[in-house]
């Protein structure tokens, strides 16, 4: 998936069953008056497909992004919450979703097919942290001149090693892996640990990621790379994925995102996550707020 590259990308959703892209047509057909027990595991619960251990985005301890957006989801809806955990790797739809095992992930990219997407929530990016003060910090595109001869950490196989590629910049740049165990190490903290240690001058990782580490490191700044102009461009609509036979169950969740973004919005600005506008423009609390 892009969600294998740029979620776990530590994101590497790479099969899907058919078990997934079908659903249970024929259950799915009896649906059309709204009826979600059709469709969902049970109406009850909000089932959650989540990975036990992928901060910023979750974990089994309810501490990610993704389970406080669940928090306020069954919340809304009425629901307890429950999760079905599963590492975020190949296999992690057809083993989740697919398998009727719970009804929703909360984060996916929008234009992955392997899952039928809601409306997006969030738009957000790639973006450069560097250390405040160090000469890098108002870095917004990876063609700025300053990035010559800079170590730049990368997580190798992510879309901006590409551009990285172009720049002339991955003779002197770290990698770091995309695939790793998340039981026993984490690329986006070891990029962050190396760059507040001096062993970097600058690191490129996706935008949650971004917030979310250089927030706890403290004295990074997070710049959004909103300007490429080659390679692939950096930017993403996040949504949730649902079965491709859910109908019903994605309009309640589009429902859910448009009467709550502004809550959503806080929650994603509390992890430190890049927020943009429609025009890649950052998005603030103050506009966060007023939100539709």
């Amino acid at each position: 998936m892009e969600a294998g590259r740029h979620r776990r990308w530590l994101f590497s959703l790479c099969v899907m069953a058919a078990s997934c892209a079908i659903g249970d047509l024929a259950r799915a057909q009896t649906s059309d008056g709204g009826d979600l027990s059709f469709e969902l595991v049970d109406p009850k619960v909000l089932r959650v497909c989540a990975d036990p251990r992928n901060m910023p985005f979750s974990n089994e301890k309810g501490e990610g992004i993704e389970n406080k957006l669940a928090e306020l989801f069954a919340d809304k809806l009425g629901k307890k919450l429950d999760y079905v955990f599963f590492p975020q790797a190949t296999g992690f739809v057809r083993m989740t979703l697919g398998a009727h095992r719970c009804d929703v992930i909360m984060g996916f990219p929008q234009g992955d097919d392997i899952v039928q997407g809601t409306n997006p929530y969030y738009r957000t990016t790639y973006a450069m942290v560097a250390k405040a003060g160090g000469g890098l910090e108002d870095v917004d595109t990876l063609e700025d001149p300053r990035l010559k001869g800079k170590h730049v950490g990368i997580i190798a196989g992510t879309p901006p090693a590409t551009n990285m590629a172009i720049a002339g910049l991955m003779s002197d740049a770290k990698p770091y892996p995309l695939m790793i165990d998340t039981r026993y190490d984490n690329s986006a903290q070891a990029m962050i640990d190396d760059l507040t240690s001096g062993k970097i001058d600058a690191g490129v990782l996706w935008g949650p990621m971004a917030g979310y580490y250089a927030k706890k490191a403290g004295s990074l700044h997070v710049t959004p790379l909103v300007k490429e102009t080659t390679g692939p461009k950096l930017v993403y609509r996040i949504g949730m994925g649902v079965r491709v036979a859910d109908q019903n169950w994605k309009r309640q969740l589009n429902k859910l995102i448009q009467d709550n973004q502004g809550e959503i919005n806080k929650i994603l600005l509390d992890f430190g996550v890049p927020l943009l506008d429609e025009n890649d423009r950052p998005l603030g609390v103050e506009a966060a707020k007023k939100a539709p």
